[in-house]
């Protein structure tokens, strides 16, 4: 549970920080958006990831939030239904306004928000959805976990490579200048 609390931390700072907000006064929520099965057959695995992220949107908000701005946690019930989804995802971008997009839960419910989610130009961070961008080709589409194949990587992926090319590429000039 730690685990999954720390990578969700990890990935909204990210995705806080390529947002576009628009002018905020500090006292602001930012606002995260997510359609989850809290009923239906996948319920169990969606009050687990609510339970996640309650824990994640209460530790940050005891460390003075996000950029300074509490973090509030705005979804609905999908019932495990991608029929659902699209409604959803409308919704919590017109009328919730949210800041950040979630998930949803689910491959087949991340193929029905992807469509919405594109034509509002939002970024969004699925939860755990096999290889769906492979369809989209939406660049602001990130996988919290990296599963599928082709160039369909999770953002987790991403960041250890990163990190360990710098740390290799530190290691080679440190190599250089000792032979020298």
């Amino acid at each position: 549970m730690q685990k999954i609390v720390r990578t969700v931390a990890a990935l909204m700072a990210i995705a806080v920080c390529w947002l576009t907000l628009g002018p905020a006064r500090a006292a602001d929520p930012i606002k995260v958006g997510f359609s989850m099965a809290l009923t239906g057959s996948v319920a169990q695995n969606g009050k687990q990831l609510i339970i996640a992220l309650e824990l994640w949107r209460d530790d940050v908000n005891a460390h003075g939030g996000l950029l300074g701005r509490p973090v509030e946690l705005v979804y609905y019930d999908d019932q495990s239904n991608p029929t659902n989804v699209p409604g959803i995802y409308t919704k919590l971008i017109t009328v919730d306004k949210v800041d950040l997009l979630l998930g949803p839960y689910a491959t087949n419910m991340v193929a029905a928000a992807m469509p919405v989610i594109m034509q509002h130009n939002m970024t969004t961070i699925s939860i755990l959805a096999i290889d769906v961008n492979r369809h989209f080709h939406y660049a602001r589409y990130f996988d919290m976990i990296p599963v599928g194949a082709g160039r369909n990587h999770g953002v987790l992926a991403r960041l250890l490579r990163t990190r360990r090319g710098a740390e290799a590429e530190a290691a080679n000039r440190r190599d250089r200048r000792r032979r020298c």
